[in-house]
């Protein structure tokens, strides 16, 4: 049992966020288990849905460094793959409309005076 308050501490916060990676580990698991109940019994929109599904929470899991994202990357191969056999087509993200700036009106460009060109007379000696 720890001591010192700086390490009483650090048992609190190691132990917040052991549960919080056990959570996403095993949120991306069950994703994982889904997708393959999906591939053994269910029609390509369900694959679909679970492929989407799999591949965001390894996603999280990848962002959140519960996993590696070498690893991540092989999963979302090998899911991507194993969808694609199954005759699933390849679900697209729906494409987001594009945010339009708010317009501005330009305040008129401001004429800048030039100097004038004309020549100075020429000193007489």
């Amino acid at each position: 049992m720890p001591i010192i308050k700086s390490a009483k501490k650090r048992v609190k916060v190691a132990s917040k966020a052991n549960a919080r990676n056990n959570r996403t580990k095993r949120s991306m698991r069950d994703a994982l288990k889904a997708f393959n109940a999906a591939l053994s019994g269910g029609s390509t929109a369900q694959i679909a849905k679970t492929e989407r599904e799999a591949m965001r929470a390894i996603d999280l899991a990848a962002k959140n460094e519960v996993i590696h994202r070498n690893k991540a990357a092989r999963n979302k191969a090998q899911v991507s793959a194993r969808a694609k056999k199954a005759g699933a087509k390849p679900s697209k993200a729906p494409a987001k409309p594009a945010a339009s700036k708010p317009s501005v009106k330009k305040a008129p460009a401001k004429k800048i005076a030039k100097k004038s060109t004309t020549k100075k007379p020429v000193a007489k000696k």
